[in-house]
């Protein structure tokens, strides 16, 4: 059994952590869950060794241990599996399975020790990865399942999942929960972080619900519902605000749009104040379409004027993390006459529309929650006035505390007269926010639903092909 009594973190001007326990079972999926800033990720650090808590202790079987770093706690059994895999691009699959543990032969290394320990790990997650694979040219999922038969070659007992579907398609993600169930049934316990909450409840055996750095509570058998309203600490009924119908007037117009990867030409009409979807499976030409109509592609349609794109990857596209909120939200603008203080008041007039939650507007992006680096994405096109905002998976990767303010945010800008594109993979999005929505299959428009038509089940069979 590996678990955390009391633990308690303080950073300068911050409680992360307050008196927060946990137990992580063997051969049990244990979901963690809770809003951006309830303390997950300085929970996951603690037990994974990158930091050391102020106050309470990790136990292994019993035991109380302050690991003073990442390998310690590997070797007692924990190990994580990030966001950003922790994987070397330029080194075989082999050897960063080895990498840190490198069986030797005296003092040379036991290449043939480190080939049989890597194609034991990959045979125990069912992965057809070779050892001479070089990580660089694999895909993400399969580097994930690497990651996952790295942590089984040191001898895991506890893997911690952060966000491990996040930029899965459907049948990697459908391939990482049979993975983890058989992980489970090796008697593996697993710590599984997602904001998906119906993951949470097809995976999970028990969740635990964190809320501003405190325990809210251990559940099983919750609905998503029931877990949304732990996490935010209050009912979420209403997290798609009513919507209003748009005007009559059709101020953006593509006929026959083509870019060079669809394979069919693609009608599109957006009203002033409409928000209109598109939706389909990943792959499916969405994003082609979007970044065509914002001049991002090659295309045979002109760039309309006033548009801004919002990119589906705001880390690496979106946003520069290293830069200040303020010089983020200020790029766009540059060609006009910039000072500092124009900079700082620039952000901070979007700071309360947007309900940006931070202390100092010269922090750094990546200080920043999930959810409130994509406010600071949204302020930094919406600076520059456009008439047409696509959005490309905006509440990718955030709570659903977050997820209910920009949903928000999307309906005041539509109320004002914006006219929205709404690309996105969550069918309750589609259903709850467009007023028409465009399906997409194998890079072709296949079908429109508008109104009461944009159900689950229409959207479903229009994405997979199925006819009613």
């Amino acid at each position: 059994m590996i678990a955390a009594r009391n633990l308690r973190m303080e950073f300068p001007g911050a409680l992360a952590l307050d008196g927060v326990s946990v137990a992580f079972a063997p051969g049990e999926v244990h979901g963690l869950i809770g809003e951006n800033g309830a303390g997950k990720s300085t929970l996951l650090n603690i037990l994974s060794g990158v930091l050391a808590p102020t106050g309470g202790t990790v136990e292994v079987d019993g035991q109380p241990l302050t690991f003073r770093s990442v390998r310690e706690a590997e070797s007692k059994g924990i190990a994580m599996i990030h966001q950003e895999l922790n994987l070397v691009d330029t080194l075989t699959a082999a050897e960063n399975i080895s990498l840190g543990i490198e069986p030797r032969k005296g003092p040379f290394l036991d290449r043939v020790a480190v080939r049989e320990r890597a194609q034991k790990a990959l045979d125990s997650v069912g992965s057809d990865i070779s050892p001479s694979d070089v990580v660089g040219d694999l895909p993400l999922a399969q580097r994930q399942l690497l990651e996952i038969a790295k942590a089984g070659a040191r001898g895991a007992r506890l893997v911690i999942m952060d966000e491990p579907t996040a930029v899965l398609t459907e049948r990697e993600t459908a391939n990482l929960k049979t993975l983890i169930r058989k992980l489970k049934e090796q008697g593996i316990a697993i710590a599984y972080v997602s904001h998906r909450l119906d993951e949470v409840r097809e995976l999970c055996d028990r969740v635990t619900v964190l809320r501003d750095g405190k325990l809210v509570g251990e559940f099983q058998n919750l609905t998503e519902d029931q877990m949304a309203e732990h996490m935010v600490g209050r009912p979420v009924s209403d997290l798609f605000p009513a919507k209003i119908a748009p005007d009559s007037e059709v101020r953006f117009s593509f006929k026959d749009l083509l870019e060079p990867t669809l394979k069919a030409p693609v009608n599109l009409e957006i009203r002033k104040g409409e928000i209109v979807g598109l939706g389909g499976l990943v792959g499916s030409g969405r994003t082609e379409v979007g970044e065509a109509i914002a001049g991002l592609r090659p295309c045979n349609c002109p760039k309309p004027q006033k548009v801004a794109y919002v990119s589906e990857d705001r880390k690496a596209i979106g946003l520069h993390l290293s830069l200040p909120i303020d010089e983020n939200v200020i790029l766009p603008t540059l060609r006009n006459l910039v000072t500092p203080r124009r900079t700082r008041d620039t952000a901070q007039a979007w700071k309360e529309p947007l309900n940006i939650k931070a202390g100092d507007l010269g922090a750094a992006v990546q200080t920043l929650s999930g959810g409130n680096q994509q406010k600071v994405a949204l302020a930094k096109w919406l600076e520059t006035q456009p008439e047409l905002l696509i959005l490309d998976e905006p509440t990718r990767g955030v709570d659903i505390g977050a997820k209910a303010e920009i949903y928000k945010i999307i309906v005041d800008l539509a109320q004002q007269g914006k006219s929205i594109l709404l690309i996105s993979s969550e069918m309750p999005e589609l259903i709850g926010l467009c007023h028409r929505v465009l399906v997409m299959r194998e890079r072709r428009v296949v079908g429109e639903l508008e109104g009461d038509q944009i159900t689950e089940s229409a959207l479903i069979r229009l994405a997979a092909g199925v006819r009613p």
